[in-house]
């Protein structure tokens, strides 16, 4: 299927690379116009490039309120509304044990990923509350499901995020508004190649690694997956899908794992401590 975002304006945050670079590519391909926003400028700039006329490029730190305003102004003023809104920018931001956490880390990684979710939601809904049509989407992650997979920090935050997600979903449906946000585990994004190996360039080591690691054999996590359940969620195929956080993970927050599953050897039937057999 394609032309499943034809007519359709979005705007993405933290779009000149990884998973918001895939998805400005998906949804360019899916059909829709585009701004997207970084404070990667050179990397911004050279995507719009490679995108063409449906794209346009704005330098957007989330935590300045008059550049997230001006990001969805802009989508309004070049292409006449704000149909879909992805608060995708991100940091990995404070990690330590949580009895030595620098607290000025703690709170610029709330800033980056909470604050800057909230701008997000705040102006999208100011454009698409008066034509009482659009779809919201953010980005959490299994840490923000599920305790172990990230940095405390982190964790906090993306837990918010699926919180705040819920929240605004259950505000803005009167108006037409869905909510939702999807949840990755990690994927092979320059910012997961610097956390797991120390190098952001490493990719080939982090698609080898994911893929040793994945429940699903042979199947690492890829941004474009991220990007294909954002393109469904902003999509009229999810027109009644709000308040959802879609977990894009291979299955790991639902208990599978790479190797045998617990419990899969079969036994005698169990019954009382001692007894077995019916």
């Amino acid at each position: 299927m394609t032309g499943r975002l034809d007519g359709k304006v979005a705007a993405v945050t933290g779009a000149a690379s990884g998973i918001g670079a895939a998805t400005a590519r998906r949804f360019v391909e899916e059909g829709a116009s585009l701004v997207i926003g970084d404070i990667q400028d050179a990397a911004g700039e050279a995507l719009a490039a490679e995108l063409g006329d449906p794209v346009r490029y704005r330098h957007c730190d989330v935590t300045v309120e008059a550049d997230v305003a001006a990001l969805v102004d802009e989508a309004v003023s070049e292409f006449g509304r704000l149909d879909i809104m992805m608060n995708n920018a991100g940091i990995l931001g404070a990690r330590a044990p949580i009895d030595e956490i620098d607290l000025d880390e703690f709170k610029v990684t709330n800033d980056v990923l909470v604050n800057g979710t909230f701008l997000g939601l705040k102006h999208a809904a100011r454009v698409m509350k008066p034509r009482e049509q659009g779809s919201i989407i953010n980005v959490a992650s299994t840490a923000g499901v599920s305790g172990g997979f990230g940095p405390h920090a982190y964790s906090a935050a993306k837990h918010a995020i699926v919180g705040l997600t819920k929240n605004v979903a259950a505000e803005l449906c009167r108006f037409g508004i869905r909510v939702n946000c999807v949840a990755p585990s990690g994927v092979t994004t320059p910012l997961a190649a610097h956390a797991h190996l120390g190098d952001h360039e490493a990719m080939d080591a982090l698609y080898q690694r994911l893929t040793e690691n994945s429940p699903l054999k042979g199947r690492p996590g890829l941004a474009s997956d991220v990007a294909n359940a954002a393109l469904f969620l902003a999509s009229d195929d999810a027109g009644y899908t709000n308040g959802h956080c879609l977990a894009v993970d291979a299955g790991f927050t639902t208990g599978s794992k790479p190797g045998p599953p617990p419990h899969s050897d079969a036994v005698p039937f169990m019954r009382e401590a001692g007894r077995t057999g019916l």
